[in-house]
C-alpha cells in the first residue's frame, strides 16, 4: 500500500463528485485525488506500472462498468494484488446481497454514503485515517 499515492475516487454522480472535491480540500490529505465516472478510466489509470494508488473509493452503480465488475478486475489481476490498494465501495443504497457480494470479493469496507456533508466529511476523515495506520504486506518490500 502506498500511503502517500493517490486517493482513487469512482463516482459518476456529479453533484456527489464536488461535495467529496469539497471535503477533500477541505480536510487538507497530501494525497492527490483523482476522480472518475466510470470504471474504464479507473481500471486505465491503476494499471498504469508506475500509479501506486493509496486506496480506492468505488460507487456500485456507473456505466460502462460497476463497482462490482471493476472490483473482480483489480481482485484477479495479480500486478494490481501487489500494490495492495484497499478498495472501499461507498455507494447510495445497500442490500443484502450486495454487501455479502462485494465482501466475497474481499473489499475492504462497505459504505452507505451520508446524507449531510457533515457526516460524509466525517465518514471519508475515518476511512483515510485508518489506512494511513493500517500496515500492508507491501511495506516489507
Amino acid at each position: 500500500m502506498n500511503k502517500s499515492g493517490p486517493i482513487i475516487v469512482i463516482e459518476d454522480d456529479l453533484d456527489d463528485q464536488e461535495m467529496l472535491v469539497e471535503i477533500f480540500k477541505k480536510l487538507r490529505y497530501e494525497n492527490e485525488v483523482v476522480y472518475f465516472i466510470d470504471g474504464n478510466e479507473a481500471l486505465e489509470f491503476i494499471n498504469r506500472t508506475d500509479v501506486k494508488p493509496f486506496l480506492i473509493l468505488s460507487d456500485i452503480n456507473m456505466p460502462k462498468m460497476n463497482g462490482f465488475e471493476l472490483r473482480s478486475k483489480v481482485f484477479t489481476n495479480e500486478l494490481l494484488q501487489t500494490k495492495c490498494i484497499p478498495y472501499l465501495f461507498f455507494t447510495t443504497g445497500a442490500n443484502k446481497k450486495s454487501v455479502i457480494d462485494a465482501y466475497a470479493m474481499s473489499v475492504q469496507g462497505f459504505f452507505i454514503k451520508p446524507n449531510t456533508t457533515d457526516h460524509l466529511e466525517r465518514t471519508i476523515k475515518k476511512i483515510i485515517e485508518y489506512w494511513q495506520e493500517c500496515i500492508a504486506p507491501s511495506e516489507y518490500e
